[in-house]
């Protein structure tokens, strides 16, 4: 493959020991290559607007003006530069978290302070509370895997005490709450548009109560429009999606390849980079994407893709996962019940021996995710015991819309095969 997703590389390894310990020591490169995509990816099916049933999908562009950029992570540092936060202001960040999360507070000036959420991934407003003093700008608040915060409680206590509030909608791109389009409570939302549509980068800032006039955005030019095009179009023929423009491309994806190596050949150390290091799974905040658009690809793909059918089939998915897994010994859903307007970005499962669990998926090929498995230094149980708990046994599958059916079943058929091991092994 000539690129691999962030959620796939994200999935085993990471620059940052958490106080509960990484899941697995094996690096990422030695497991091989998933069978079938983390993310999804393009197909002819992916611009079919018509499913059966389908009806109108709240999206977070819903909510109000939107600035396309690079990555999540880019748009928290835009969100933070609109809010005016900076050197003396302090952030409440979850103390479930990537790493993404955390490094765009840093580089603003403003100090990451964790607050403790609840074994159902809730904010703990009793502990939000506790942290407030005079430096708090921001309280920072997650809808965890696309499953929605009680957010119109969060609006409240944020009015209350004259807080801004964030609203993380990188897994929840999709979907509503009381009515209303996620990302539409907070004073700024973010979201990440590439866990959700066939796209090599992108993500959004949005704001249902403030204007994005001063966020001013430039391409990032002709060789990353170029680069995106062909590495999301790659990425679908790894998975044998659209097998006849791949064959009629094969040709000009060799020259860029060809092209590339040589460009990264001739490159001087420091040189700005092609691409946002979010696209390859990289970590760390780099300021230099702050102020990229997103690609011309990645924008149409956005406007062209069928939300109602990503909305149907991510529900579909999840219940086909959930219905394969139900009692199986070692593990639960996260979240026992799917609610309406929900459309998850994966299928987190809690399981009682994650690490064996994972090395075993890893090595059949299984696409396994472990969000929040590298807690930033310092978050241990201390600080948020349930925080070490879900970054330490909660695994994540794919249910993307981009999943055939019998990519579906091979993968269920591998977790209910590592379970029963599991249960055999322990006992």
């Amino acid at each position: 493959m000539g690129n691999m997703h962030v959620s796939e590389l994200n999935a085993g390894v990471g620059p940052l020991a958490a106080g509960a310990g990484a899941a697995s020591a094996e690096p990422i490169d030695a497991f091989p290559r998933s069978r079938l995509p983390v993310a999804p990816v393009l197909s002819a099916a992916s611009f079919w607007r018509h499913p059966v049933g389908g009806a109108r999908v709240s999206s977070v562009l819903d909510a109000g003006p939107a600035r396309f950029v690079t990555s999540g992570r880019v748009a928290i540092s835009l969100a933070l530069r609109q809010m005016g936060v900076g050197g003396g202001a302090t952030v409440l960040v979850p103390a479930y978290h990537c790493a993404s999360m955390v490094e765009p507070v840093i580089w603003s000036g403003a100090r990451p302070v964790f607050y403790r959420v609840n074994a159902d991934t809730s904010v703990n407003l009793d502990d939000v509370a506790s942290k407030l003093d005079g430096t708090v700008r921001v309280l920072m608040a997650t809808n965890y895997f696309g499953f929605p915060q009680a957010l119109d409680t969060l609006r409240r206590f944020c009015d209350a005490h004259g807080l801004m509030l964030l609203e993380d909608c990188a897994h929840s791109f999709l979907g509503s709450y009381a009515g209303r389009p996620l990302g539409s409570y907070g004073d700024y939302a973010i979201a990440s548009s590439m866990k959700f549509f066939p796209i090599y980068e992108g993500g959004c800032l949005v704001s249902a109560h403030h204007a994005l006039d001063r966020v001013t955005l430039r391409s990032a030019g002709l060789a990353f429009e170029t680069k995106v095009a062909f590495n999301s179009l790659e990425d679908s023929f790894e998975y044998g999606r659209l097998p006849l423009l791949g064959a009629l491309v094969k040709l000009p994806l060799w020259l860029k390849d060809t092209l590339w190596r040589g460009i990264k050949a001739r490159r001087q150390p420091g040189a700005p980079s092609l691409a946002p290091g979010s696209s390859d799974g990289g970590f760390g905040f780099d300021p230099a994407w702050m102020h990229k658009r997103s690609s011309l690809f990645a924008r149409a793909v956005l406007r062209l893709v069928s939300l109602p059918r990503m909305g149907q089939l991510r529900r579909r998915h999840y219940g086909q996962l959930q219905a394969g897994l139900a009692g199986l010994p070692g593990c639960r859903p996260l979240f026992a019940h799917l609610p309406d307007q929900v459309y998850p970005w994966v299928f987190p499962l809690w399981c009682d021996e994650p690490e064996r669990v994972f090395r075993q998926l890893k090595r059949a090929g299984v696409p396994v995710i472990r969000f929040g498995e590298y807690l930033w230094p310092g978050v241990d149980r201390t600080v948020c015991a349930n925080s070490v708990e879900l970054s330490r046994r909660v695994l994540q599958f794919p249910c993307h819309q981009e999943l055939s059916a019998p990519e579906l079943a091979w993968m269920i058929e591998q977790i209910q095969g590592a379970l029963k091991a599991q249960k055999a092994g322990s006992s």
